[in-house]
């Protein structure tokens, strides 16, 4: 079933094409790590990480998943009129522990009414089998998406962003995934350093390829406390322009099959973390620019895709 909406096939219009009505997506942590910095593979992280982890620190105010899920939903009735739900597992590394902890949160967030699906964030290095059984049993009447943290399939900026696994990894974990009728969407970055335009819609291309469901697209902005930071103020790094950014995702748009499900076209800084560019803070303007950009030029997402 198409789900064109505007010019590119947008997560909210897959929804209701998959439930006949609004799904709100709506965010929960659960207290997870990440191997990547908890000295598994590294301290540090990705070069970009905030030592939060892009979460909202629920877990740590001692709120449990349902509780997260029940205070959030009143103000999504109120602003988006839903009545159903997805819950998004977001901070850190959401299959990171072992599995009857995992089955536990999991169980948790579908008890609550009106929660018709998920969705888990995490890394291709922390699936294995066990894991995607389980994802794969609630697949088999629930709508199940897991969020593979890419960023971006050239193995030279996965090192250069400290990563901790290569495209290979990634490509290792799409089919057993979807295999198990799970959705796979897949993050990626655009403005790496070191990556060319070319290299970028290169990424377009491999994820086609490989057939994964989605795609969730973010821009590299610098926030505090991170080794990008250091690199944006030594010079070595250059944030991109919105105009040049909302080009940017116009092309890469235009070279994805055009089923694939577009979670996100930006990202969501805090605003207190947030050292630069200061204008992914209106989202909406950036939103509104992709899709003008993309009437302009006549195209729809697919547009130059060559399957």
């Amino acid at each position: 079933m198409s789900t064109m909406h505007k010019r590119y096939n947008d997560l909210n219009h897959y929804l209701r094409s998959v439930f006949g009505e609004r799904v709100q997506k709506l965010t929960v942590d659960a207290g997870f790590s990440c191997p990547n910095r908890d000295g598994t593979l590294s301290t540090g992280g990705c070069i970009y990480c905030s030592p939060r982890g892009s979460g909202t620190g629920a877990h740590a105010l001692g709120l449990s998943v349902r509780s997260q899920i029940e205070q959030s939903k009143p103000g999504l009735i109120r602003r988006y009129k839903a009545r159903k739900f997805m819950v998004y597992f977001q901070a850190f590394t959401n299959t990171y522990g072992p599995l009857p902890r995992l089955k536990a949160v999991y169980d948790e967030a579908l008890s609550v009414d009106d929660v018709v699906a998920l969705s888990i964030g995490t890394r291709p290095d922390c699936v294995n089998e066990g894991i995607l059984d389980l994802l794969g049993d609630y697949a088999r009447d629930r709508l199940i998406w897991v969020e593979y943290g890419l960023q971006s399939p050239h193995d030279r900026t996965l090192t250069l962003i400290n990563r901790g696994h290569d495209f290979a990894c990634f490509k290792a974990a799409v089919a057993p995934t979807r295999a198990r009728n799970i959705k796979v969407c897949a993050h990626i970055i655009l403005g790496l350093p070191g990556e060319n335009r070319a290299m970028m819609l290169e990424g377009a291309r491999i994820l086609s390829d490989l057939g994964v469901d989605g795609v969730k697209i973010h821009l590299l902005y610098v926030i505090k406390n991170t080794a990008l930071e250091t690199m944006y103020r030594d010079g070595a790094f250059r944030c991109l322009e919105k105009e040049e950014y909302a080009e940017m995702v116009c092309d890469y748009l235009e070279h994805l099959d055009p089923g694939m499900i577009i979670h996100r076209v930006t990202g969501d800084p805090h605003p207190d973390e947030l050292v630069a560019p200061l204008w992914p803070l209106k989202k909406s303007d950036t939103t509104n620019l992709i899709n003008d950009i993309l009437e302009r030029r006549g195209t729809v997402q697919g547009s130059r895709y060559p399957g």
